[in-house]
């Protein structure tokens, strides 16, 4: 198989393992998706900038890996709130509307921006320039999906 041909059934096989993928899952298998490899790349970060600092130590890794078990707890119970809402208004019928999901899009949203904030921070402290515009981006994002859950806490 020359070089073209290989190209052609790498990008074959990518398109239909995302096809595939979406059909499954929906644009909530993506979110869940981009939540853990946010999750990945942070943890590699995280290590490489203490390695590079000389502060890397097992105990702090396997610090951070019960900190992401305790993050995925989270998105399981949010997931499991989801459910039960839903079962609910399916059985309430004077609740006219169709709910689907709202807890876990919010709850991994939040995730995946708290997780980008920290891959920007061990970036910097390896050194790397973050452009400070991805900051306040970041930050002005975060805070948007904050004041969707708790709208009359940001305004004391």
């Amino acid at each position: 198989m020359d070089n073209n041909n290989m190209f052609l059934a790498v990008k074959a096989a990518i398109v239909g393992f995302a096809g595939a993928f979406s059909a499954a899952f929906g644009w909530l298998g993506w979110l869940i998706l981009a939540w853990a490899a946010c999750m990945i790349v942070d943890y590699i970060s995280g290590s490489a900038a203490a390695a590079q600092a000389g502060e890397w130590s097992s105990a702090a890794a396997r610090a951070g890996i019960w900190h992401k078990g305790g993050m995925i707890l989270v998105v399981i119970a949010a997931a499991i709130a989801d459910a039960v809402l839903g079962i609910v208004v399916a059985k309430v019928p004077q609740i006219p509307i169709e709910y689907t999901t709202f807890v876990l899009p919010i709850v991994l949203v939040w995730y995946i921006l708290t997780e980008l904030g920290s891959v920007m921070e061990n970036s910097a402290a390896m050194g790397g320039p973050v452009p400070p515009f991805l900051i306040k981006l970041l930050s002005a994002t975060k805070d948007k999906v904050e004041d969707i859950v708790e709208p009359e806490e940001k305004g004391e």
